[in-house]
């Protein structure tokens, strides 16, 4: 045997470790981070009786960027008509404690800003607290001084920005679409449920670190990550052993399979709504200080900036494994002719569980770490939002190649970043991402990596 499962297995548990491991950096990273002296660090809390309004008061004056402004004064009006007010310290954030539920108004008191200063916008935000929910009630204001036009942005800095948040994004997407193009190519089925697995790494995060496990509680980000890429790792041995294998040994066609695939995509989603209803759920509430580069035009955290590196070297044990491993030969191997795969003494069914055990492994990272660097939380349709901008990742890259579905990712993820910076509605920059990929696969069908092949 080409791939004897003892191999196999050490390949896994290696691949899955460098998963595990690289969470070490995540934690370095955010324990040295600067402690957020929040107001609502030790006075302001959330519990089953009682909720926590928040903010910070930050102006932008020329090119300094979040000074805060202390003393303002912050009025909060109760369900009932009442009012309470209270000054933002030295960093500029305030709260509230409330012991009823209902509709509140939080606004702000312009007259006690300091001069030249004002509100653009909206002066006043209701927010409806529910009590038991984990998401933070923040209210916050746009603030300018005088002599400062928000519309006079400097266009260097944005597209700047727009690089670097595309970075990130791309190898976030890349963790994912890996997955996708690895399923893919070894069992020719496009994995319609892979953007729930998605929403799964991010749901398992929040439970962790906020809901608790029982008869432990609540634990902390590293371990509650590892926890996560091995639940999701685990899961994705039993999907394929308790649903793909059965299915493919029953002669089950590419569509059929589809089908299914969409049928436990749906399940999960609605399963996720019923456990998450529509609210976005805080997988980590530490705040991460911004720093900067190139003077003040890129804004960077320790947290995205960490979360880069990991997917980095995520990506870089993974192509090593399907360089150098004998699982990654046979992988390759099942992927280009399973035929003659199988004839050659590779066990392919060996083979394919173990591509959806490190799939779901990097689908569930990757939900992880999307949730705290790129939506600040994790939501029941995050998954399927994006969904087909892997699919786009892998066909623009070229289907069935891993190497391709990292250079499609980062192209898609530099794409959406960046188009908004030159002028194309936020709205749109998803799209704009599409129609690039159409364009270009008119003139490269098989994609960026991919081999061309002979029809007919």
């Amino acid at each position: 045997m080409i791939t004897p499962k003892s191999t196999g297995h050490r390949a896994v548990r290696g691949v899955v470790g460098a998963i595990v491991v690289a969470f070490v950096g995540l934690l370095c990273a955010l324990s040295t981070a600067p402690p957020a002296h929040a107001a609502d660090d030790e006075t302001c809390t959330q519990t089953l009786e009682s909720a926590c309004i928040q903010g910070t008061l930050l102006v932008r004056q020329g090119k300094q960027k979040n000074l805060p402004i202390s003393g303002a004064t912050v009025v909060l009006t109760t369900p009932s008509g009442d009012e309470q007010t209270t000054e933002s310290d030295s960093d500029g954030k305030w709260h509230f404690n409330v012991t009823e539920e209902g509709t509140y108004k939080v606004s702000l008191d312009e007259s006690t800003l300091p001069s030249g200063m004002s509100v653009e916008g909206k002066n006043e935000v209701s927010l409806p607290i529910k009590f038991g929910t984990i998401s933070a009630n923040s209210a916050s204001f746009s603030i300018n001084a005088s002599g400062y036009n928000p519309n006079q942005k400097d266009k260097t800095a944005e597209v700047m920005q727009g690089i670097y948040n595309g970075i990130v994004f791309g190898l976030l997407l890349a963790l994912a679409s890996i997955g996708v193009s690895l399923i893919y190519g070894t069992t020719g089925m496009s994995n319609f449920a892979h953007g729930e697995q998605v929403t799964l790494g991010g749901v398992l995060g929040y439970w962790f670190c906020n809901v608790g496990l029982p008869g432990i509680g609540t634990i902390g980000l590293l371990p509650a990550g590892i926890l996560v890429v091995l639940v999701c790792a685990g899961i994705g041995w039993l999907q394929d052993r308790l649903i793909w294998q059965p299915l493919r040994r029953r002669g089950l066609g590419l569509i059929q399979l589809m089908i299914v695939s969409i049928g436990l995509s749906l399940a999960l989603l609605f399963f996720y709504q019923l456990m998450l209803s529509t609210d976005t759920k805080q997988v980590s509430k530490k705040t991460v200080t911004p720093h900067y580069i190139f003077g003040d035009k890129v804004a960077w955290t320790s947290l995205s900036l960490t979360a880069a590196l990991i997917s980095i070297a995520i990506i870089a044990a993974i192509g090593f494994a399907l360089m150098r491993t004998r699982l990654g030969r046979a992988t390759r191997a099942v992927s280009d002719n399973p035929a003659l795969a199988m004839a050659s003494g590779i066990d392919t069914d060996h083979v394919i569980r173990m591509v959806w055990t490190v799939a779901l492994a990097l689908a569930g990272l990757s939900g992880l770490l999307y949730a705290l660097v790129i939506q600040n939380g994790i939501t029941a349709l995050t998954g399927s939002q994006i969904l087909l901008l892997l699919f786009a990742a892998v066909t623009l890259g070229g289907l069935g190649t891993a190497f391709g579905a990292l250079v499609g990712s980062m192209v898609i993820g530099m794409i959406a970043s960046v188009v908004p910076t030159l002028g194309v509605p936020d709205d749109l920059k998803y799209a704009t991402a599409m129609l690039l990929m159409i364009l270009m696969l008119l003139f490269r069908p098989q994609g960026l990596l991919g081999k061309a092949q002979r029809v007919g």
